[in-house]
């Protein structure tokens, strides 16, 4: 019976220096949380472990935190993907309609709203000035230059293949005029008129000649043989190659100096003015100016606007959070927070598996009592 109770007060005595032993070392964790001096000596232990390492443990929680937990790859995955792509354009949409193109505001009231008025008046003058600084852009461009220097090369092959084919079209069509009813009748006029104008000579030309009739086909016939000649086509080409050598020599300038084009110049703003309407389309709202914009921005400029947003995102990210340096947020962090509350938070975590640690420090602590027990009785049996 004593052999039981020793062993019973051994195991009590050992599972209570275990799991206070646990105990201690559990708060020792923590507390205290300042240094004790006795005799201006420290204390050993003190302070606990964590307030002692915790400029370490800032550090190094800092450096975790950057290293394997909110790296730049965390980021690219948590916010650039498809996903938030998906979100980012939805939220697009549903603010363009709403606001934008589904919004009763006209042009004109959204710009009034934007602290801009009279936007037609001065849209049409900006129109009235854009269109006179373009004719002045002209002239000043074309002084002094001549024809053969402005006009671009491929216009001018291709006018030159038409003054080259002028010659044989205006025999052809000559030859078909003058062998025309139209083109007897213009003959017998010039004749007729001839003749008349020129009083006793002309009375002696009818009486030589005959019969206006008669001399209507002489002509004709005269008309038709000269354009059918074979030098006719020569001449004639001849004379319009040199006339369109001298148009290409001239200055431009002179050209449209003995004219006004003031004149032109104004009815060309009031046509641009006319077909753009300012004044109505300011009274347009988006979705009536537009009608398939928001199908068209969601399609084509949405897409492109998040392309590049993310683009430039994953691109400045790591800059960026170089810049933050979280590493460095974290150690403040860390070391600005209070030491109870530390305490707390781990202790609200862990307070289970602390109290489990106390336990199985009691109960080892009683196992070696007893197994301490058993040694001292044997011992004391030898």
């Amino acid at each position: 019976m004593e052999l039981l109770w020793l062993l019973l007060f051994m195991g009590l005595i050992g599972a209570l220096i275990g799991g206070f032993t646990n105990h201690i070392a559990i708060k020792m964790l923590f507390r205290p949380y300042e240094a004790k001096y006795i005799g201006g000596r420290r204390l050993p232990f003190t302070p606990g472990l964590i307030p002692k390492r915790r400029d370490e443990l800032a550090r190094q929680l800092g450096k975790t935190v950057v290293e394997h937990l909110l790296t730049p790859e965390t980021f690219k995955k948590r916010f650039f993907n498809d996903a938030m792509r998906e979100r980012l354009a939805g939220w697009a949409e549903r603010q363009l309609a709403a606001h934008v193109f589904k919004s009763p505001r006209t042009f004109r009231e959204w710009f009034q709203l934007a602290g801009q008025t009279e936007v037609d008046t001065k849209a049409e003058q900006r129109i009235d000035s854009f269109i006179n600084q373009q004719f002045l852009q002209l002239a000043a461009f074309i002084e002094g230059k001549t024809v053969r220097e402005l006009m671009p090369d491929l216009l001018k092959a291709e006018v030159e293949q038409r003054v080259d084919d002028a010659a044989p079209y205006v025999i052809d069509r000559g030859i078909e005029f003058f062998a025309s009813a139209d083109g007897r009748a213009a003959i017998r006029s010039l004749i007729d008129e001839f003749l008349a104008t020129r009083g006793r000579f002309g009375l002696m030309l009818q009486s030589l000649f005959g019969e206006s009739e008669s001399l209507v086909d002489r002509v004709q016939q005269e008309m038709i043989k000269f354009l059918t000649a074979p030098n006719t086509e020569v001449i004639l080409g001849a004379l319009i190659r040199k006339e369109w050598e001298k148009f290409l020599d001239k200055r431009a300038d002179a050209l449209f100096g003995q004219a006004d084009l003031m004149p032109a110049v104004d009815s060309v703003k009031t046509l641009v003015k006319k077909k753009a309407a300012i004044s109505a389309r300011l009274d347009l709202t988006v979705a009536q100016a537009w009608p398939k914009g928001l199908e068209w921005t969601m399609h084509n400029l949405i897409p492109t606007a998040l392309d590049s947003l993310f683009v430039q995102g994953e691109a400045k990210l790591e800059e960026m959070i170089q810049k933050i340096n979280m590493e460095e947020m974290v150690r403040e962090q860390v070391d600005s927070f209070p030491l109870n509350r530390i305490e707390d938070l781990v202790l609200g975590i862990s307070r289970r598996e602390f109290k489990m640690i106390t336990v199985l420090g009691a109960v080892l602590g009683g196992v070696i009592g007893l197994v301490q027990g058993l040694l001292v009785q044997l011992m004391n049996m030898i």
